[in-house]
Formats: structure tokens, C-alpha cells, sequence
């Protein structure tokens, strides 16, 4: 097999490998996503946002 052989292959193989791994990741990442799971970091970013509000006021009062 000579280079340029190898070459053709490896343009044609490269693109279908790197679209399978793309269509598995987003599959992969979507599953992983529980409305349960939405719901807790929701709350812990409201909860969050929530105390640095209230950090912010105690600043802005001094």
C-alpha cells in the first residue's frame, strides 16, 4: 500500500470516526440528564445566587 492509497483511506475513514464519536457523545450526554437531576442544580444555583445577594446587601449596607 502506498501513501497516497493510505491517504484516500484515512479521508474517507477520518470524517465517518469523527461523525460516529460526535453522534455517541451528544446520544451519551443527553441520557446522562435526569429531570432530577436538573431540578437539584436548579435549586443549588438558585440557592446560590440567593447568598450572594444577600452578601452583596450586607456589603452594600456598611
Amino acid at each position: 500500500m502506498d501513501l497516497s492509497s493510505l491517504q484516500g483511506v484515512m479521508v474517507i475513514v477520518g470524517p465517518i470516526l469523527l461523525a460516529l464519536a460526535i453522534v455517541w457523545a451528544m446520544f451519551r450526554n443527553r441520557s446522562d440528564s435526569s429531570p432530577k437531576d436538573v431540578a437539584r442544580t436548579e435549586e443549588a444555583t438558585r440557592k446560590l445566587y440567593d447568598e450572594q445577594d444577600r452578601e452583596d446587601k450586607l456589603r452594600d449596607e456598611q
